[in-house]
Parts: structure tokens; sequence; C-alpha cells
């Protein structure tokens, strides 16, 4: 961070000899900036403490200086309060700052690529579609894939990730003045860029980086509402007009364009409420309130900006008659606009437009409209309404006055409707079973509903659902607990009636473990009007969560159980012969360690596709995955394509959540690119996997035996540490940052689903994102060593290393499963873990399970490199190595300091001193500065 030079050319946009070179020299522009900001703002010896640091941190890391390490401690030891917030800040900063360049630099590269003309990248729709093409796919299959499919990216809330508008917009600035040195300037506009960006990091720094009141679901309701400004609304109708582009080049003029809305967004965030007592019917309506709010937003500044476009006269060209009756309905009686019908028809499509929005729950319209005019019923109504608008000019001259704008708010309508994004219900069925029993008792139907066994139960819910009458009684008085969850129901109807069938149209419940629990959600739907059996028809579709081990390989048969009731069937067939299944990636890891779960994942979704296919019935999944590889996170494109053959069939939901959002989504760009990552996976993984399959399938069930094995001896080792080694819990609460984040307020959900330190009743996130922080990632690899070692060691060793070997190189499942624990291997530190470990205050128990990890860490690290060949992490993927490789040395300080922050927090926390806001907030940002640098650590 030392003295910017003088403005740097514009790069030139020919490929250079290092095509990393232009990223070089962005991070090292916004590190000048930062380190003069720096300066600036908090004064020379600041930043000569904060340069100090920085280069004794690179000189550690990548001279391999053991002396620096002792100099780095010292050096951070003698830092004042004060001047421990500032290096702090300073390192977090550089993180989001380099984050900021990355994403540029892909976006250089990809836009290199194209002027170039290079063929399609893997990823991309136009490479999947030529795949398919070659493979002899025709177009009407294409076509029938897009027609049926469903893709959903679901935003899900995250403790850690929950960013101020404030520092959001900074950040969108720096990276359009970054995304402006590429054209050519001249010094005069290289010096005013060079200025402007100095000016906003110069706003980053003097504005604060996160809340340190309580986070409340409204915050990250509000939160994940700024991506679709930023990305959603105007990408992903962007991206439908890009995959018709892509169908017409390969298939020509059997590649028409796609009327579907096959990719729609989804949300937890307001609905989530399993083990978030701060979620209710209120927060149900508070999202819906606000989504309504973003997308009728979007609409009107997109009507109105129409307005001013289609200046078309009747004196030049004639309109159609259902246009010029929308115009002479319109409330502007202006004679200035009489030959104006467009306009005229788009202030009235405006004023109903703002009608609807304030029967929604808009108070703030900013343009107010010319008149009154009555809301539209519904999405629909407003959709038929442009389409009157395209229909005219398509007949009458008009048809390039439709791309882009009338034609993505078509698309966006179609999309969004009036709900923007589909908010899923979630409860434990716990709650499902403790309100029934309270209902089935106050109704004098069962007195001890819990007690029964699953048959006995599963024969009350159904004679129950095949009364007529209800349960519940508007005179009996009922636990808040039942009463908040009868609201929810209540509340979900009210919203669909309201904002649209798609506003809410799922309820997913955690810890699946019984067929009762399925039928419970439908019994609950009965008694508040979700579920009509005389008519068959179900408001929200049950859908069951399987997660942890014994769940998976449960889920099976629980599902075949249900699909075979009498009951259901019908419910399913209303549903399009379609059911949905969640499998968790987080609580099955946490419960069985990396490689049985995702080996329990594997086995749960072929058994699940053939249960499925025996009842007819189309399966969906909905992929529970988390931002790190412990909870199922990786790149996503890999993840889609390794699913087993039958699993995905066009239909695919997956979470996304915490930094993963930030990173992928916070750049319009870089999220337009990963949502076409998903459909080019999709389509793949769909259609155009036979020929892999079948290259697999003479060796598969050997491969899948081996797999077995491995995973019994994988969860023995993992439950051995985790759940069987006495002291663990103590050593896992001493030596991460789990208390802090659970007591500094990070999000509106407890870590804990009960008030103890049991790491059964520990929530996934808080669990896997401290082990990310301490830079161990446990719940990426351990296990895999143990596991592996011992099998070679049971058998000949040449031949089962030849085996596992043939597994790396052909079985797409084994092969992404060592990627993405080779990414997680990448980024664990065991030099930087040990200072973390040093917290534990019983040094007997500090190194005997300190040690176990670090053993496991070595066999894993030499059984990868005899499978794989790869003597060096991410040898494969260079450019991501290369990256991680130069974050380290920024964030080692911040991984040093949050030791020494956490050892001042404590020391406060056990003595008779007050606790220090500064020290609270020195932790809080340091967190945020670690995952912003690891970028998948949640």
């Amino acid at each position: 961070m030392t003295n910017p030079a003088a403005a740097a050319p514009a790069p030139d946009l020919a490929v250079p000899a290092d095509k990393d070179a232009p990223l070089k020299e962005d991070i090292r522009l916004l590190g000048r900036l930062l380190g003069d900001v720096l300066r600036e703002q908090e004064g020379e010896q600041v930043f000569d403490v904060v340069e100090t640091i920085r280069q004794t941190a690179v000189r550690f890391r990548r001279e391999d200086d053991a002396n620096a390490d002792v100099e780095l401690r010292t050096l951070l030891k003698k830092l004042t309060r004060e001047q421990t917030i500032s290096v702090v800040r300073a390192f977090s900063y550089f993180s989001h700052l380099a984050n900021i360049a990355e994403d540029q630099h892909h976006i250089r590269r990809r836009r290199a690529h194209q002027l170039a003309g290079s063929p399609p990248q893997a990823g991309s729709v136009g490479f999947a579609l030529g795949k398919l093409k070659a493979a002899g796919v025709t177009a009407a299959t294409v076509q029938g894939f897009f027609e049926q499919a469903l893709i959903a990216p679901v935003l899900t809330a995250h403790p850690t990730e929950v960013q101020r508008k404030s520092i959001l917009d900074a950040e969108h600035a720096i990276a359009r003045l970054l995304a402006e040195r590429d054209q050519p300037l001249t010094p005069k506009q290289a010096k005013a860029n060079l200025a402007l960006l100095q000016s906003r990091i110069t706003t980053l720094w003097q504005t604060r980086m996160l809340r340190y009141s309580k986070l409340t679901v409204a915050d990250e309701i509000d939160n994940a509402l700024s991506y679709y400004r930023i990305t959603f609304l105007r990408e992903l109708p962007g991206l439908y007009d890009d995959i018709a582009d892509e169908l017409s080049a390969h298939y020509g003029s059997d590649g028409a364009a796609v009327d579907a809305s096959f990719i729609q967004m989804g949300s937890w965030i307001g609905g989530d409420r399993d083990g978030n007592p701060n979620v209710n019917a209120a927060t149900m309506q508070e999202a819906l309130t606000k989504h309504a709010t973003t997308i009728l937003d979007f609409y009107l500044d997109e009507v109105h900006a129409l307005g001013a476009e289609l200046s078309v006269s009747t004196l030049m060209v004639s309109v159609s008659a259902p246009l010029q009756a929308l115009a002479d309905a319109s409330p502007d009686l202006s004679p200035h606009r009489s030959d104006e019908p467009y306009r005229r028809a788009l202030i009235n499509i405006y004023a109903k437009l703002a009608s609807t929005a304030r029967r929604l729950g808009a108070t703030n319209i900013l343009r107010k409209e010319v008149g009154h005019a009555e809301p539209y019923d519904d999405a629909g109504a407003f959709a038929a309404d442009l389409k009157v608008l395209a229909d005219s000019l398509a007949a009458n001259h008009g048809a390039s006055l439709v791309h882009p704008r009338l034609a993505h708010l078509q698309r966006a309508a179609a999309i969004f409707g009036f709900h923007l994004a589909s908010l899923d219900m979630r409860q434990t069925s716990d709650v499902h079973e403790r309100v029934l029993a309270e209902l089935f008792a106050a109704a004098g139907a069962e007195s001890d509903y819990a007690a029964l066994p699953e048959a006995a139960k599963v024969a009350l819910l159904l004679q129950e659902l095949a009364q007529a009458r209800l349960l519940v009684s508007p005179w009996a008085s009922y636990s808040d607990e039942t009463e908040s969850e009868l609201a929810i129901l209540r509340a979900a109807k009210q919203i669909r009636q309201r904002y649209g069938a798609r506003a809410i149209r799922n309820y997913i419940i955690s810890h699946t473990e019984t067929v009762s629990d399925l039928l419970e959600v439908l019994l609950l739907q009965k008694e508040t009007g979700m579920l009509r059996l005389a008519s068959g028809e179900l408001d929200a579709m049950v859908i069951p969560l399987f997660e942890t081990i014994p769940d998976l390989q449960r889920a099976a048969a629980i599902m075949r159980d249900c699909m075979a009731l009498p009951l259901v069937a019908p419910l399913i067939a209303r549903q399009g012969q379609l059911q949905e299944v969640m499998l968790g990636y987080s609580d099955s890891n946490k419960d069985g360690g990396f490689l049985t779960s995702n080996w329990e994942l594997y086995k749960a979704e072929i058994d699940l596709v053939k249960v499925f296919s025996d009842a007819r019935v189309k399966l969906r999944l909905f992929h529970g995955r988390g931002g790190t590889v412990g909870r199922g996170g990786g790149p996503s494109y890999e993840a889609i394509l390794a699913q087993p053959p039958g699993t995905v069939n066009g239909q695919i939901r997956l979470t996304e959540q915490g930094e993963i959002i930030a990173s992928k989504f916070s750049n319009a760009e870089i999220g337009r690119r990963n949502l076409e990552l998903l459909v080019a996976a999709t389509l793949e993984a769909s259609l155009g996997q036979g020929d892999d399959n079948a290259a697999v399938s003479a060796d598969l069930a050997g491969f899948e035996q081996v797999m077995a094995e491995l995973s019994e001896r994988a969860y023995h080792a993992y439950r051995n540490l985790v759940y069987e080694t006495p002291g663990f819990t103590d050593y896992f609460f001493a030596a991460t940052p789990i208390a802090e984040i659970a007591e500094l307020n990070l999000g509106s959900r407890p870590a804990s689903r009960k008030s103890t330190r049991r790491i059964e009743d520990l929530r996934a996130i808080p669990w896997g994102f401290s082990w990310g922080q301490c830079r161990l990632l446990l719940p990426g690899w351990y296990g895999f060593g143990s596991a592996v070692q011992a099998w070679i060691d049971d058998g000949e060793r040449e031949q089962r290393l030849a085996t596992l070997r043939a597994m790396y190189r052909h079985w797409p499942f084994f092969a992404t499963l060592l990627s993405n624990m080779d990414m997680v291997l990448a980024k664990t530190d065991l030099p930087i873990a040990s200072r973390y470990a040093e917290l534990v205050p019983d040094v007997a128990l500090r190194e005997r399970i300190f040690d176990r990890i670090a053993a496991e860490h070595g066999a894993t690290l030499a059984c990868f490199e005899s499978i794989t060949g790869a003597g060096d992490r991410l040898a494969g993927n260079p450019l991501l190595a290369r990256s991680i490789q130069n974050r380290f040395a920024y964030l080692d300080p911040l991984n040093h300091l949050q030791v020494e922050l956490i050892e001042r927090h404590r020391a406060l926390a056990a003595g008779p001193l007050e606790m220090d806001n500064r020290v609270h907030r020195g932790i809080h940002l340091s967190i945020n500065g670690v995952a912003a640098g690891l970028r998948n650590t949640g």
C-alpha cells in the first residue's frame, strides 16, 4: 500500500504475454490508493504500521522467512486498540478491493475471448448447445427441455454477510471506474478516473462497513433485494435473449425463441423459521411487500422510459385497435400527445402500476402518475397490456422498437410477476408434531399424539385429512407456538391471493424422518384452507428436507411409502405429476463428514430416481448447498454435471447464500455469467451425458463399492474425532471464533438450535464458518486421508491405488469431490490454524487434538497427491491458485489480529473489566475480512 504512482496507461485489449498482468496492475493500483487514503485519513504512523505488517507478512508467506513470523506476532501485540481497528479495516478493505479487481479481470478475459472469436467456453450455453448438437440432440428436444425446465437459485440469509447498501454502492462505483480504465483514456480522463477512484476508496474508509446493532430479518431481506437491483432484474431477461440467439445460431430457424420462464428466483429470507424465532407471519408479509415494491419500482421506471422512447405518431404509422383502446382509456388528456397513442397507452399502464403498487404495500412512489387508473388484478393483466404494445409495433413497421426495452420488460413480467421471487416456508418437523399434538388434544381426538408409534400417527393423520371438519376451534385457546404456526399458514394463503400463486408455493420440512412428517404439514394446510381435498388443490407443495446421514438413507423409502398413499397421489397429479425433494449438504456433513456426506447424498439421489421412476412421478431435487465445500459448495457448473444420471432432467433448485451471493451477483456481468452457468450445466446434465455415462458404466459398480468402503472408514474417523473424543467440544469452542460469532449478533438467527454447547445442536453455518475463519476448513477434508490410507493398506497397494486413479479419471462424481477438496486444501493453513489452537487453555487437550488434525491433514495431502499426481494445489486451475496465494499475505495479518482480539475479548469476559466495543468491532471486521478474502467459507 505505497504511494500511488502516476496514472497508468489503459491496458491493451490484445492478449498480453502474461494474461494476469492487468489483474496484478489493478490490485497494485487499488492497494496503492488504499495506502494513500490510509496515510491521509489515519496519519503517517498508522500507514507505516500497516505497511510494515504487510511487508513482514509477505516476507513470511512468499519468502518462507521464519523470523518474519516472530516479527509479525510482536508487531501485532504492540498495537493499541485504535491502531488494531485501523489495521483490521485496512486489510479487510484490501480483500474487498482485490475481489473487485478479480471480478473485473474475469470480465476482461471473457471479453478478450469474444473479441478474438474464441470457441464458446465450457459453462456457456453456446458450448452446451454445440456439444448437444454434435451428439445428435435435435432442436425439438432442446425446445422441449426449455419448455419444461425450472432452474431456480434460492437466496438465503447468512449471518456474516449482510453488507450495508452504502458499502455496496461504493464498491460498485469502484468496479465501474476500474472497468473504465480498460478503455482508451486521454491523459485528462485518466487523471480524473484516478481521482474518482481515490475518492470512492476514501468514501469506503469513512463509511462504517458493518452494522453493529442486532441484525433483523428486515435487514436480511433488504440486503438480498439489493442484488435484484444490481443483477437479476436486468440480467435475467437479457440472458433469455442470449439463449435465444444461441439457439438460432446452432439450430437455425428450428431454434425458435423460448417463451417459458424456465429461470425463476426463490428466497428463504422472511419465510425460513427453522431455528429462527424472529420469523413469523409479519416477516412473511414484510418480505412480500418489499418484493412487490422492488419489482413494481422497476416496472414503473421502465414504463416511464418507454414513454420517452416511443414517440410514435399516428400521423406517420397506424396502430392496432387494442392499442388505440388502451390509449383512449388513459388518464392523459394532453392535446400535445393526441397523435401519440403509445405514450398515452404507457401513461395508462403507468397509472395502473402505481395503483397496483399502492394496493400491494408501496408507500413511496417517487414519480407521481398523471391521473388515476384502477390497479391490475394480477401480473398477467400487466403482461397482456405489454403484449398489446408489442403486437401493435410488430404489425405496424415498429418491430425494431420492441427490442430491447419492451421485450425485456415483457420477459421480466413473465419471470418476476408482482411477487419478484417465490418465498419458501420452512420449519422443523418437531414443531409440526408439537402443534398437532396440541390440536389433537384440544379437540379430544388424541390425548398424546407425539407418543404414538409411526403407523398409528399415519393412520390418525389420514383419518383426520379425510374429515370435512376442522380440528381448530375459534373458541379454544392454544399456546403461542401453535398460534404462531397457524398464523403463518393463514398469512401464506392471504399472500398468495394478494401477490399471486407463485409468491408462496413451497413448504419445506427440516429433519424429515418419517411419512408422518409429510402428512402433518398436509393436515396443517387443511386446517388453514391451503389444502382443499374435495377439489384436490394444494397451495404449497410439501417438500421433505433430508439432512442427516440416517435421514438420507431413509429418503427413498419415505418417498415411496408417501407417494403410494391414495390421498397423496392425486395431489401430486395436480402438481403436474412432479414432486420436489430437498437434500441437505450442511447437516449431513456436520453429521458424518465430507466423504460420507457426499456419498450418502449420491446414493440417496440414485435411490430416489428409481423410486420416482417406479411411481411415474417426475423428481425435482432442491440442493441445499452452502458456500464452503463442507456445506456442498464449490463450482456450481461442475457440481451439476457430477450429479448421478437421471437426477437433473431439467429441474433443479439450489440455495445461494452468504459471501457466495456477493461474489456471484454483486457485479452485473459476473452475475449474468453465473446464471448462464446454471442453465448450461442443467442443459448438459439433462440432455448430454449419455456418452460420458456409457464410458464409466462398465466400471461404475466397482467404483461405487470402493466408495462405499472409503465412506465407512471416513465416517468412523470423522465421528471419532468430532463426537467421540473427550474434550473436542471444548477444543472447538476455544480454538475457533464460534463463541464470538454466536455472541456478537451477526445475524437474525441464533447460532445454535438449542441453548447448549453440543455440536449436534449447533447450526451448520456457524460450524463450517468457524473452521474457515481459523483456516482449517476441517469439514471439507477431514477423514479422507485415514479412509484412503486404511483401504489401500488393506489390499494390494499398487492395484488399489490404480483403482482410485481410474475413479478420478473416469467418474465425474469422484473427480468433482477431489477437485472441491483440492480447493479447500489450498485455502487450509496449518501454521495459521496453530495460532488459533493456542487459544485453548488446556495445553494437553490442545496438543492432543491439534496433532490429530495435523496428522490427518498430512495423510489427506499425501493420498490426494498419490491419486491425482498433482504435487501442487489447484494445479488444474492456476488462476485460482495464484489468486489464493496472492491473498494469503494479506489474510495472514487478519488471522493473527483476530486471534489477538479474541484473546483480549476473552480476557475481558473472564475478568472484572467491562467489555470494550472496539474489541467487538475488531473481531466483527476481521470475520468479514477473512470471509471476503477466502470468498467461500460460509
